[in-house]
């Protein structure tokens, strides 16, 4: 069955963030009108695009994600995403190019926490060229990929972007961490803290620091590989 443009937009509105969420947040993401959107909803669901796992609650399903092109993440390709990257795979943080940053990110759960780390510039420079993207293609997350994508299509600039990146990315690799077991305990404290009372700003970084995030390696590296092209 082919999708309306707007039940279309709704799912991939609900994927970016992949979370239950109120209808008035929907609403809000996607910059409808709440009338509207609550009747697709209500069309989404009985579809089995959209399910309701408590009252006043809405998350995208496998088939909804299936209908916005994405296929099934298996245990195995989970595993896959989340393993430790070698140096010169890791992610390289630039402002611009040719203007490197001592901070990379070997795996997704590095990821989340650099984001918090580099200067927001550094996020609306790798976004807006697709940078992201493309790692997450080559680390084999289709899902990301497609979130980047709609991510771009808001433009978001700042500690918005930061924000909205941190958390897309944080529920990403949450979901797969625990889908395959690798879940860390601090992590949830990091979800506590992190993704839902954070609020200071970062206007002075520091990127020389190294830090061990339970895989026995020291993130940080004065080596300088660049992934500009």
């Amino acid at each position: 069955m082919s999708l309306s443009p707007i039940k279309r937009e709704l799912l991939e509105s609900m994927f970016i963030c992949e979370k239950p969420q109120k209808a008035t947040e929907i609403a809000k993401d996607a910059k409808k009108d709440f009338q509207p959107v609550m009747m697709h909803l209500l069309g989404l669901t009985k579809m089995g695009y959209v399910a309701s796992p408590e009252k006043g609650l809405y998350l995208i399903t496998e088939k909804g994600k299936r209908a916005v092109g994405i296929p099934e993440t298996t245990k195995e390709r989970a595993t896959a995403i989340l393993s430790y990257k070698p140096h010169e795979k890791a992610f390289h943080f630039y402002t611009t190019v040719d203007k490197p940053l001592s901070l990379h990110a070997h795996n997704l759960r590095d990821f989340v926490t650099k984001i918090e780390k580099v200067e927001v510039i550094s996020l609306e420079f790798h976004l807006k060229r697709g940078d992201f993207e493309a790692w997450f293609k080559g680390i084999g997350d289709e899902a990301l990929v497609k979130k980047m994508t709609l991510l771009k299509k808001q433009n978001l600039t700042g500690e918005t972007l930061r924000t909205k990146l941190r958390e897309i990315v944080g529920n990403r690799y949450r979901m797969l961490a625990e889908f395959t077991g690798q879940v860390f305990p601090e992590d949830q404290t990091e979800q506590h803290h992190h993704i839902h009372e954070h609020t200071h700003t970062h206007d002075n970084c520091e990127h020389s620091h190294p830090h061990d995030h339970g895989h026995g390696h020291e993130d940080e590296h004065d080596h300088k590989h660049s992934n500009q092209t």
